[in-house]
């Protein structure tokens, strides 16, 4: 385990343990607020977030941050990562193994952040974290407690760009994390 994210970037930096890194222009590893009391956690970095190397600066991050807008989030507030640190090829999902290869890091990022509230963008992560019996449309929306840390699975951003009235939906559990931020 890292004390840092310093020494988790550090870590990383070279890092080779599955395919996606040969085609990588950047790793995409998380940013904001090592201290936050939220923490939103995607499935991988796309194009624009490669070419960067910050999550949630393509269509779907935008997306997000109007919808933070609307409910009061400051993005440099909370903290953002992915379950996978590099681009799958074409967005598809990341494979298994890749999500093995990453997966510690994630860990040790939610470990040195502390979230009260993490919030789970999509199928992917909801099932990589909660596990894999969990549906996305059938958690979304919903409160879950595991050892300490509350979870608010929600739809992943770009389904919102393929599905416009999942916004409604997507608003409503910001505001629900909000809420539940200010208990703490």
């Amino acid at each position: 385990m890292y004390e840092t994210m310093e020494e988790v970037k550090n870590a990383i930096k070279d890092c080779n343990k599955c395919k996606l890194c040969a085609k990588r222009k950047n790793i995409v590893f998380g940013v904001g607020n090592e201290n936050a009391d939220i923490m939103f956690i995607g499935e991988g970095p796309g194009a624009d977030e490669d070419a960067q190397g910050i999550p949630f600066v393509g269509k779907a991050g935008q997306l997000m941050n109007k919808a933070f807008d609307v409910v009061g989030i400051e993005r440099e507030e909370v903290y953002i990562a992915n379950i996978v640190k590099c681009r799958p090829p074409n967005n598809r999902d990341p494979e298994q193994d890749e999500i093995l290869g990453c997966i510690n890091y994630l860990r040790n990022q939610v470990m040195i952040v502390k979230p009260k509230i993490i919030v789970l963008l999509g199928r992917i992560s909801l099932q990589n974290i909660l596990g894999k019996e969990y549906k996305i449309t059938a958690s979304r929306g919903k409160w879950f407690e595991k050892k300490g840390i509350f979870y608010m699975p929600t739809w992943h951003p770009a389904a919102l760009l393929r599905d416009e009235t999942k916004k409604i939906d997507f608003i409503k559990d910001l505001e629900e994390v909000i809420k539940k931020s200010s208990e703490f």
